[in-house]
């Protein structure tokens, strides 16, 4: 059956996200990228991104990793994790983070307030931009996914805006032992519990605590 998921989530322990102040150069925020230091390690991510084939390692976390792309027909994801542009795109020239070919191979539908046509990459990643809210992106990522799952990609506003309309299946949450302190925090001013959401499951990685929450049916 297909899921509305979120994976590979890493928040802080104090609740953060993202840390302050995106731009360019911090991509995740000040200090964001201490969430991602149990993934940078991974064979996921060496074989991915760094294009160094049979290296990184396979623990714990690396099979958490490897899971978090099983069976993902179709990605959501917000304005600020496709890129660190306000308001309308002044042209076509930002492409993402992720150089010529990005690692979803897939369709992507991206929230935004402004419109711009699909943009086609390398691997079968085409990016589509929905100016018409949560629900909009997601009946068209679901139609996209053809009964797989879709991916909740981030950043934290958006799986906010998703966890509040009770839209999100289950959650896989790598909580990193850091503390931001500053930044987006997931749980702020939301009473998870009430909205139907329950702790599952817990297992620790080599660098991080694998949270899984899910919907009460």
């Amino acid at each position: 059956m297909s899921k509305v998921r979120v994976a590979s989530f890493a928040v802080s322990l104090d609740g953060y996200g993202a840390g302050p102040n995106q731009d360019l150069e911090h991509p995740l925020g000040v200090g964001g990228e201490e969430l991602m230091e149990w993934f940078f390690p991974t064979h996921v991510w060496q074989s991915m991104h760094e294009g160094r084939g049979n290296v990184g390692e396979t623990g714990v976390d690396n099979q958490m990793a490897e899971k978090s792309f099983e069976n993902v027909g179709a990605w959501i994801l917000g304005r600020n994790m496709f890129g660190p542009v306000r308001g309308p795109w002044p042209d076509d020239s930002w492409k993402g983070w992720w150089g010529d070919e990005p690692p979803y191979h897939t369709q992507v539908f991206v929230l935004t307030h402004h419109q711009r046509e699909p943009l086609e990459m390398k691997g079968g990643t085409v990016f589509h931009f929905v100016t018409d809210g949560i629900h909009s992106a997601l009946e068209q990522a679901k139609s996209a996914a053809n009964g797989r799952d879709v991916r909740i990609g981030g950043g934290v506003s958006t799986v906010r805006q998703y966890l509040r309309a009770g839209l999100i299946d289950e959650m896989h949450l790598p909580v990193r032992p850091i503390l931001l302190g500053a930044g987006e925090n997931l749980w702020s001013g939301l009473d998870v519990r009430a909205l139907g959401y329950e702790c599952t499951d817990h297992v620790a990685g080599e660098r991080a605590n694998h949270i899984f929450v899910r919907r009460l049916a």
